[in-house]
């Protein structure tokens, strides 16, 4: 639309045909010769030139400042999204790693395994691995003979391969603790993987290798806006959207990449109308910002670039708004000026048209950022549901373990009201009934922790006092005491001791521990367990026995470790123990007493010092 076509006068040959003839007949008034005509063009006021060039110049003001408010407040609002995608993308690779490095701890201890190289009979070996594979998510599993022939392998086409000479296989000769490996393959993709040798006793068997699933991050980055790469210690590339960037240094890579114009270079940081903070950086011919975030695992690092066209884009549609007012202003003021009827209803059309379209463009621009953020939201929820299933897996090992304490007491319990009722003592015997049935109530709270346990650990954490939670576990406990003639001591003070803890939780603990306790005491002629609670910086639950003491107290902890003989636990009460523990904010101790036994101690911190942190 031409500004003159928005004035209030026009030239004859511009004028409507169906206006009246005196608005389009020249004025020969003050002609030369009396005979000439010419055309006497109205002219606006000085008032209206001053008020049109202050609209004018107030929105330009209006622009450059909304301009630069704006792609500074955008700009940091799309830097604060790509630094929260970086976190989540390396917490996703990190828990990835840290699930596949147990693995080979605990598989270079089956029984099964360990008996097949021995025998050197792998006929069922393949089969077991896959079983794990399925459970634990890896890329694949493989057990190699101390020649590196592999033996066993969830893919079973890779049998009888050779890897003697492989970093995996020869690093994990060398030591006693599992190895990490990375190296590329015949394709450029890199291979991460955790080996471990297997031994029985002192004698190696053999290695078992477990493969770590990296490709699948690439595939994910992929859909996203931005390019992704993931550098080693040594700055070279080992993961990326970008499978031209594997092996180099990020430096060289980006050197790979067509440099843009010079024209697009101006373009992309123009003084005000364009950004600002551009560090030279470009992709796909267009600015980026470069975001570099630390992976805690082995030197890695995570950088991704993210597009500025999206900040552009949106400072656009807000600029645009400003610059329709302002017209609209402007039309308005025309709109009064103009006393033609045939040129009002054109000017209100032509604005109708405009804004129509104005508001198609920005309904299409409101739409894709609708359309971005539910993706986001769609791969944050993703990663939390997985974080849950993990939980809930380790959590159904647990319950089993749990279960047996409360059955164990209902079996004594149950003998106990059948030997009263044979002596015709039913009082009695109902208040061992009454017992079963808290215990009934007791299992069916620890199987609803199935529901609850993915959720955040600090949701069901209420004041308790630890002396109440002691007592019930004890009452718990009080037939297999009795039962093992166990001589039981407590020292506990006479205030309460409070602390912020899940008392299901903190019971189960001090049932494990007083268990474990009299596990330990088996075989002594005169068993004795010690309590102590002590109240102080810390809350102090101390637990100890007469037992023969800790064998090997840096492997106590750790999950299916056990002294105990087969079928009589699974190494799963300490580590639990430890877990809960730790997720109350303590810490669970163990270590040898000076006059024989085990000292295991609970420290917790007390309600007063959790509520001052909290606040």
């Amino acid at each position: 639309m031409a500004f003159r076509d928005f004035l209030p006068w026009r030239r004859p040959s511009e004028a409507d045909p169906d206006a009246p003839a005196d608005m389009m007949r020249p004025s020969s008034a003050g002609a030369p010769g009396g005979g000439a005509e010419e055309e006497v063009l109205p002219r606006l006021s000085w008032t209206v030139r001053v008020v049109i060039v202050a609209i004018i110049v107030a929105a330009l003001i209006a622009i450059w400042i909304a301009n630069a408010l704006l792609t500074d407040r955008f700009v940091e609002t799309t830097r604060d999204r790509a630094q929260l995608r970086q976190s989540l993308y390396a917490g996703a690779i990190l828990s990835e790693l840290q699930r596949n490095s147990v693995v080979p701890l605990l598989l270079s201890r089956d029984p099964t395994l360990i008996q097949a190289l021995n025998a050197r009979d792998f006929s069922t070996s393949s089969q077991r691995l896959i079983s794990y594979v399925d459970e634990i998510g890896a890329a694949s599993i493989r057990l190699l003979d101390m020649d590196g022939r592999i033996v066993a392998a969830t893919d079973r086409e890779q049998l009888g391969e050779v890897h003697r000479n492989a970093p995996f296989f020869t690093e994990a000769q060398n030591t006693t603790d599992t190895v990490f490996t990375i190296y590329p393959n015949e394709t450029g993709a890199y291979e991460a993987s955790f080996s471990r040798v297997v031994q029985d006793g002192p004698r190696q068997l053999g290695v078992l290798q477990v493969q770590v699933n990296l490709a699948q991050f690439e595939s994910r980055w992929r859909g996203t806006t931005a390019a992704v790469a993931v550098t080693d210690a040594g700055g070279n590339v080992i993961l990326s959207t970008e499978p031209r960037w594997r092996g180099l240094t990020l430096d060289a890579a980006l050197d790979s990449i067509s440099v843009p114009s010079a024209l697009q270079r101006a373009l992309a940081s123009a003084g005000a109308f364009g950004i600002d903070d551009v560090d030279g950086r470009f992709y796909q011919g267009a600015a980026v910002i470069q975001l570099e975030t630390r992976v805690p695992f082995r030197g890695w690092r995570l950088v991704s670039f993210t597009s500025y066209d999206s900040v552009r884009e949106r400072v656009n549609g807000v600029l645009a708004l400003i610059i329709m007012g302002f017209a609209l202003l402007l039309a308005l003021g025309f709109y009064l000026l103009n006393r033609r009827t045939t040129l009002r209803s054109l000017l209100a059309q032509r604005e109708s048209n405009q804004l129509r379209r104005l508001n198609e463009r920005l309904g299409r621009e409101i739409a894709e950022r609708k359309r971005v953020e539910e993706e986001l939201q769609e791969t944050e929820q993703s990663l939390a549901q997985s974080s849950k299933l993990a939980a809930l897996g380790e959590m159904s090992a647990a319950v089993s373990h749990e279960l047996n304490q409360p059955l164990a007491a209902m079996k004594t319990y149950l003998a106990g009201a059948k030997l009263l009722l044979q002596r015709r003592r039913s009082d009695e015997a109902l208040s061992s009934f009454q017992r079963i049935d808290d215990l009934i109530d007791r299992m069916g709270a620890i199987t609803r922790q199935l529901k609850s346990y993915a959720r955040k650990g600090g949701d069901a954490f209420q004041p308790v006092d630890v002396r109440e939670a002691l007592s019930a576990a004890l009452t718990l406990m009080e037939p297999q005491l009795r039962q093992e003639r166990v001589h039981l001591s407590q020292i506990v003070p006479e205030e309460p001791v409070m602390v912020l803890a899940d008392r299901l939780r903190l019971e189960q603990v001090v049932i494990n521990l007083v268990r474990n306790a009299l596990d330990a005491m088996g075989d002594v002629d005169d068993p004795e367990l010690d309590i102590l609670l002590t109240a102080g910086e810390e809350v102090v639950l101390a637990v100890r026995d007469t037992g023969h003491g800790i064998d090997a107290p840096e492997q106590l902890f750790e999950p299916f470790y056990t002294t105990k003989k087969p079928g009589e636990g699974v190494g799963l009460g300490l580590a639990i123990s430890s877990g809960i523990v730790n997720d109350l904010g303590g810490r669970l101790t163990a270590r040898n007493a000076h006059q024989g036994g085990a000292v295991f101690e609970v420290r917790l911190p007390p309600l007063n010092r959790t509520l001052d942190a909290a606040e």
